[in-house]
């Protein structure tokens, strides 16, 4: 009979907490591509749509409120990518440290707990933080490029003859996308993260936490309803909900 040894929870548990989080996100990503409507993501991108052509069509009387509306999403991803590196910061100096909080358990419930185990746990959990606010940092330079564009009068290119918009609100709703986008991803990042978090304790309380984490995130993904592409309501064109879908990957 084979020996338990301490680091098989960590070998078993931590790839099945992963692998339960990748699959709901590639379930849920081709959900988005499929039926668009049928989730917060894709409904939100038509929104953004009809929001930006109706910011740039009457752009005189709401141009304030289309920047304090970009503004705010500015501060939202500003305020993540804050958190993200404080905590890889964090982190980095618990790395480096010598301190005992590094081993806080020695139990074979717990996982191992050597000095290399230990070393791949903060190291991962790191890296994804780290990521989270690259993503974020991307977002908010693509939501700064559609705060100065939405204000941009819809003139056209004397180069091109005089009958070329140089901005169009397609255009404008296209970086909106790329930038919610890169929001939603350092987002999840961020949530993937928190369970790892709890590894430090043990990989037992991470695939906890990250199976109890796919229901919440599902009822918050998903519209149930009148918001599903079901035959009994009016949906847009089939060639609009792929270009929904397509825009948010």
């Amino acid at each position: 009979m084979m020996k338990w040894s301490q680091s098989d929870l960590d070998v078993i548990l931590v790839p099945m907490a992963l692998m339960v989080i990748a699959g709901y996100h590639a379930w849920l990503w081709h959900k988005v591509r499929t039926q668009p409507l049928s989730t917060t993501l894709g409904t939100n991108a038509a929104g953004r749509r009809y929001w930006v052509a109706a910011m740039m069509k009457d752009n005189e009387k709401k141009n304030i409120l289309a920047v304090q509306t970009l503004r705010n999403l500015i501060m939202g991803s500003t305020l993540m990518a804050t958190t993200s590196i404080l905590l890889s910061a964090g982190l980095a100096a618990i790395i480096s440290s010598t301190y005992s909080v590094k081993r806080p358990l020695n139990d074979t419930v717990f996982g191992a707990q050597g000095d290399f185990m230990m070393a791949v746990k903060y190291v991962t959990i790191l890296t994804i933080f780290l990521f989270s606010f690259f993503c974020h940092s991307l977002s908010i330079r693509f939501v700064n490029q559609v705060n100065l564009l939405i204000n941009t009068p819809q003139s056209q290119d004397p180069a091109a003859g005089g009958g070329h918009v140089i901005v169009t609100p397609e255009y404008v709703a296209d970086l909106l996308e790329k930038g919610y986008v890169l929001n939603t991803v350092g987002n999840r990042l961020f949530y993937a993260a928190l369970p790892l978090l709890l590894w430090i304790f043990g990989p037992v309380l991470v695939f906890i936490c990250s199976v109890a984490m796919v229901p919440v995130l599902y009822n918050l993904d998903f519209l149930f309803g009148g918001g599903s592409d079901g035959a009994g309501g009016k949906r847009k064109p089939a060639a609009d909900h792929r270009r929904q879908g397509s825009s948010l990957v």
